[in-house]
Order: structure tokens, then C-alpha cells, then sequence
């Protein structure tokens, strides 16, 4: 049946205009400041960008198109509903332009249209909102996008009101209308998804710039968890089970697990134990490439860059992710980067592992979780208590104790405080301890405590990362003072880099970040140039307390002289990761296989298939990973082994 340019139809198709207009400038506009990374293919990427527009108003259009439709021909008609249809026309417009605005400041910040981390954003709205508050002039920037908004609405109006005075049809046709906006939009259901038709591997810009940053959102709804089993390549239990205990097997280390893919094994390491303390500092978004010891001229980190020299330095040392938790998860359970949530904020299978702290906890440990911030944020409060932490976080702490804080938590110097108050408590009581800390001060909005350094608070991330190494070097100079310096491990990491965007899906050379070793008293000061991995921290810790343990870590000992082939692993929510210090192999959805050969230079992408050892490496950490999630083979057993 032929549905006519009727009111309801003609007001549907002028909204959904306006919004495909909206779509078009955004993209144009994101394009047009990355001509330098998006390359040429313009017309491939608006082509599959409309497309993606179009995906998304199939859905949008939907509430407001059955609404027009259904509406009865004397309401339609009524003066007083044309004014709220001239008014739904401004909101809609004011709503678009906020999510243009928004699309502008996420890429600004992450290089990428919506995803997952804006679902959490949107989740975790307190911290966000606060952020954002503190960050930008908001007041005045929805004002201003009120005024445009309606400026366009009035610009329109004309159009609008011919719409609402076309001929209104019989309901049979509205009806067909109806059953035409909801065929469309099952056909973009059934044939376009996040991947396709953008496809995967090629300029992971131009296809971030096809997106449409809505459709991104509603996707990230459905895809925030994905099954290893059903979206990605696999291999034989018997053969990852094989590759996995080429990748594992130290001299020191006995596979004591039945089932192929349980990675369980015994650790003698040499030596008699020694309960040594360890203050584990996780830094927000510290980057490598900030560090003046690697070139940077700025001088932001010259407390770090003297520190280099007197610690072990791992200068070959990547992230796992691109977000916190994902850090905070390799570093606690030596486990690779699982597509979908972390395992920090798998609500509810976050707890039982045989984690850092646990085991630390099961030697007489006090393993203490420090957080500047609130830690129900990113699931922290319950994944550490959960395996085996105490937690001390924001709430925990006496307002007259802290001396600044933002939307994020408090400063950085009131954090160390609190590090330094717990180690004396435990030293007074001969409890050697695990303290883990997290840092939010080198995050947007980036404010902390005037007078410290030579750059005014809020001036962005210089001045953030500067009062960070501020705020290290101070730290370390009461520690110094204390009694428990001399028999203290000294560890500082990144949780991720500062930015992880790139042309490509994992761009290898943006997840380097520094490892900091110091301990003046029992190692001696070098530069460890060995391909490693947040994932080896926990082993190496344990490793250098000389501590026999049962592991279910997929790290190593990176201080144990072996002859494993080097690897680090990598990933986002969607493409998991393996880098060999050369070629990096990269596993997607619908069992998508590539590689990259020299990653680190030109970066040559092709397909690839299971038979490749790189890609058969990759297969077998994160399949064994996945299993050993579900499966509960890397579950803390207190009493030992038991099959």
C-alpha cells in the first residue's frame, strides 16, 4: 500500500532530517580535524557513516513515529497540540546538538564514538557528572546550545506548520505506516551490527568516523559482556593446553591441574622467605612518553626521572587496557584482558581469586586496598574485598584529613598519608603488609592543591601529571623517614596510558607505560629491558619474597632468567591482543584473525588464520583466560590443590 506524504509522514520525515543533518555536521566535523589520521577515504567513510545514521533513526524514529501516526485526526488538528509538536521539534533539536557536543568531548578524550566506557559513565553519573562540572563551563554551554535550538526551530517553523497542515490519512494507512517504520527497523536489527558494515582491520579512524555515536551507545547495552566461546576464534582444549604450558613452564613451577585448560601450578622459588612490606602505587594515566628520562622536554617528572636511577626500571613494560579497571585487574590477577566487562566489574563473579592479595593475605599479609575516590566506582570496593583486601577508600577517611578533593576523590598527597598512617599502624602491630594504592589526581578535571608546582591547578594534563610526581617524590621522602623504609618493596605503575587512540584497533606503542621498582636495601638499581607485561607484576613481587605459592597467574617472574618466548597481551572491550615484541596478532569477533607485522613501525595489516603460531599463542591466552573464568579454575583454594 502506498503510504502518502501525509502530515504525520511529513512531520516524521522533517524530524528525521533535521537529526540525519545533525549526524552529517558531526562527522564532517570530526573528519575534518583528523584529516591527518582518517586518510582518504571520504566517500567510503560518509557512505557507511549514512548508513549507520540511518540504522539509528530506524530506531529513534519509532516512539515519535507511532505517536504521529496513531494520533487522532482532531488532536492532530488541535492549536494546542501544533504548538507541542513545534516544541518537541526544539527539544529534539537541543538533545541532538547536547549529543553532538558530547560526541565532540569523548572523542576529545578517549579518539573514539561512543562505546562501553559511556555506559559506564552514564552508570556511574556522580563522579561523571561532578567531572564534568568541574571541567567545563556547563551552564553556559547548554544555554548556548538552548539558543541555537531554538533559533533553528524557529528557522524551521514555516516547514513545520506545512507538515502539520498536510492532509491527515484514513488509519488504514497510518497503520501501514506504523507496520513500515517497524519492518526498517528489524531489517537494521537483523543486517547491521557495531562491526558491520564497517567490517574490521583497515584505519581504525575511518571506522570510528562511519560510526554514528548513538547507535554506538544503545550497542554497548547489548555488547558490554561477550563469550569467548561463541564471538571468537578457538583451538583444541589439548593444544591450547599444550601452548599454554610453553608459554608457563619456569624450572621452578609443576602443573598440578587435571583439566587441560587449568593453568594451576606449584612455585618453589629459591630462597628463604622473606616478609618483606610492598607499597604497590597504581598511577592514573601516567604514560611513559611523559617521563623526561624518554625524551619529554617539559620536565613533569623529575622526581620519577631521579628515581629511575636508583630502581629497577622496566623500559619494555605495556598495559593491558585503556581503562583502569582493566589495569587494576591484570595487576591483581595476573590474568590477560577478557573481551567485554573486566572481571573487576563483573558484578556478582567479581570475588574468589586467587589474587595478589590474597595470597600475600594468606601468609599473614595485611593486604590493604587505598583508593583517593569513592570505590564503588568501577565495582572496586566489592572486587577487592572480594579477594582478599581490606579497603580504605574516600569514605573511609576523616574529612579534617583531607586537605583537597574533586569529583574524583582526594589529592594525591592526602592518599600517601593515608598509605603512610596504615604502614605504621601495621609496623607498630609486626604485621607486614600489601599496600595497594590508586591514584585520581592525573585525571580530568585536573586539579590539585595550589602552591605545589609551577603550573595553576585545572590547566589541563601537564600540570596534572607534574603534581603527581610532586606528590611521589614528597611521599617517598616521609617514607624514608620511617622504620619499615629499609624492609619496603617500592612499586610504581601505570593502571593505563594517558590516550590509546590510534589508526589502528590496538595501536601497540600507546600502552607503554613505567614500572618502578625501588627498594635501596635489598635490589640494586638497573635498566630491565625485557618485553613485560602488568600481567608478570604479581609473580615478580612474589618472586622477589622468595614466597612458594600455588599459582593460577599467566604471568612471570621477570627477575627468573628463562627462556619463555617473550609476549605482552593487549586488548579493549572487542580486540584481544598478542605482541611479541615484532608482529602483533589481534582476535576479534566473528572469529576475526589479523596480524601485524612490525608493529612498532609501519605496521603491515593482513588476514590470517589459526595455523599461524602468533595467532595460535593469542588463541590460547585468552580461550584458557575465558575458561578458567567460567570454569572456576583460577579460584583461590586456602587449603592447597585439590582436583
Amino acid at each position: 500500500m502506498r503510504i502518502y506524504p501525509s502530515a504525520p509522514a511529513r512531520f516524521l520525515l522533517l524530524a528525521t532530517g533535521t537529526w540525519l543533518a545533525l549526524f552529517f555536521l558531526t562527522r564532517l566535523v570530526l573528519f575534518t580535524t583528523h584529516l591527518d589520521e582518517a586518510g582518504n577515504q571520504v566517500i567510503a567513510t560518509f557512505a557507511t557513516g549514512l548508513l549507520y545514521d540511518l540504522a539509528f533513526l530506524t530506531y529513534a524514529a519509532l516512539p515519535l513515529g507511532i505517536y504521529v501516526l496513531l494520533c487522532p485526526p482532531r488532536l492532530w488538528r488541535a492549536r494546542g497540540h501544533r504548538w507541542f509538536l513545534q516544541g518537541l521539534m526544539t527539544v529534539s533539536m537541543f538533545v541532538m546538538l547536547f549529543v553532538a557536543v558530547a560526541e565532540w568531548l569523548f572523542w576529545d578524550e578517549f579518539g573514539v564514538r561512543f562505546n562501553f566506557i559511556a555506559v559506564d559513565y552514564l552508570v556511574y553519573s556522580d563522579e561523571v557528572l561532578n567531572n564534568i562540572l568541574e571541567s567545563y563551563p556547563i551552564g553556559k554551554l547548554l544555554g548556548a546550545l538552548a539558543i541555537v535550538a531554538i533559533v533553528l526551530s524557529a528557522i524551521i517553523s514555516r516547514a513545520v506548520a506545512a507538515s502539520i497542515k498536510a492532509p491527515t490519512p484514513p488509519l488504514r494507512s497510518r497503520l501501514a505506516g506504523i507496520a513500515l517504520l517497524l519492518a526498517l527497523a528489524a531489517i537494521s536489527l537483523q543486517f547491521v551490527d557495531q562491526d558491520n558494515p564497517r567490517g574490521l582491520g583497515g584505519n581504525a579512524y575511518q571506522r570510528e568516523l562511519a560510526s554514528n555515536g548513538p547507535y554506538q551507545f544503545f550497542a554497548a547495552f547489548r555488547n558490554n559482556e561477550l563469550d569467548y566461546q561463541q564471538f571468537y576464534a578457538t583451538l583444541p582444549d589439548p593444544q591450547v593446553a599444550e601452548q599454554m604450558r610453553r608459554e608457563l613452564t619456569e624450572p621452578n613451577s609443576r602443573f598440578v591441574g587435571t583439566d587441560p585448560v587449568d593453568i594451576r601450578r606449584t612455585i618453589d622459588n629459591p630462597g628463604a622467605t622473606r616478609k618483606a612490606n610492598i607499597v604497590l602505587v597504581t598511577i592514573e594515566s601516567l604514560s611513559a612518553k611523559y617521563l623526561g628520562s624518554n625524551g619529554d622536554t617539559r620536565n613533569l617528572t623529575p622526581y620519577l626521572d631521579a628515581l629511575r636511577k636508583q630502581s629497577v626500571y622496566f623500559n619494555n613494560f605495556y598495559a593491558t587496557g585503556t581503562r583502569t579497571d582493566r589495569g587494576l585487574e591484570a595487576i591483581t590477577l595476573s590474568i590477560p584482558p577478557t573481551p567485554g566487562r573486566s572481571i573487576v566489574k563483573r558484578v556478582g563473579r567479581e570475588s574468589g581469586f586467587a589474587s595478589l592479595g590474597q595470597q600475600l593475605a594468606g601468609v599473614g599479609y595485611d593486604s590493604v586496598f587505598v583508593y583517593g575516590g569513592r570505590g564503588y566506582f568501577d565495582n572496586m570496593n566489592a572486587f577487592f574485598s572480594g579477594n582478599g583486601y581490606r579497603v580504605v577508600d574516600q569514605s573511609s577517611v576523616n574529612e579534617q584529613d583531607i586537605h583537597f578533593k574533586n569529583a574524583w576523590g582526594m589529592g594525591d598527597e592526602d592518599l600517601y598519608q593515608q598509605a603512610l598512617n596504615l604502614a605504621d599502624a601495621d609496623f607498630a602491630a609486626n604485621k607486614p603488609f600489601l599496600l595497594q594504592l590508586m591514584t585520581t589526581s592525573n585525571h580530568r578535571p585536573y586539579t590539585f592543591p595550589e602552591g605545589r608546582i609551577d603550573i595553576p591547578s585545572g590547566n589541563g594534563r601537564d600540570g596534572a601529571v607534574k603534581y603527581t610526581d610532586y606528590a611521589i617524590g614528597k611521599f617517598l621522602e616521609s617514607a624514608r623517614q620511617k622504620p619499615w623504609f629499609d624492609n619496603t618493596l617500592f612499586v610504581f605503575v601505570a593502571d593505563h596510558t594517558a590516550g590509546s587512540a590510534g589508526k589502528e584497533d590496538l595501536p601497540i606503542d600507546n600502552y607503554l607505560i613505567p614500572l618502578f621498582i625501588y627498594a635501596p636495601k635489598m635490589i640494586q638499581p638497573r635498566e630491565i629491558s625485557q618485553l613485560a607485561s602488568q600481567i608478570d607484576l604479581a609473580p615478580t613481587l612474589l618472586g622477589l619474597l622468595n614466597l612458594d605459592y600455588q599459582s593460577t597467574f599467566f604471568g612471570r617472574n621477570l627477575f627468573f632468567d628463562s627462556a619463555l618466548p617473550p609476549r605482552v597481551v593487549v586488548g579493549n572491550y572487542q580486540h584481544l591482543g598478542l605482541f611479541d615484541g615484532k608482529d602483533l596478532a589481534i582476535l576479534s569477533p566473528r572469529q576475526g584473525l589479523r596480524r601485524h607485522d612490525n608493529a612498532l613501525g609501519e605496521s603491515v595489516e593482513s588476514k590470517a588464520t589459526r595455523d599461524d603460531p602468533l595467532i595460535a599463542r593469542a588463541i590460547a591466552y585468552y580461550q584458557v583466560a575465558s575458561e578458567g573464568f567460567k570454569q572456576h579454575l583460577l579460584d583461590w583454594k586456602p587449603d592447597g590443590f585439590k582436583p
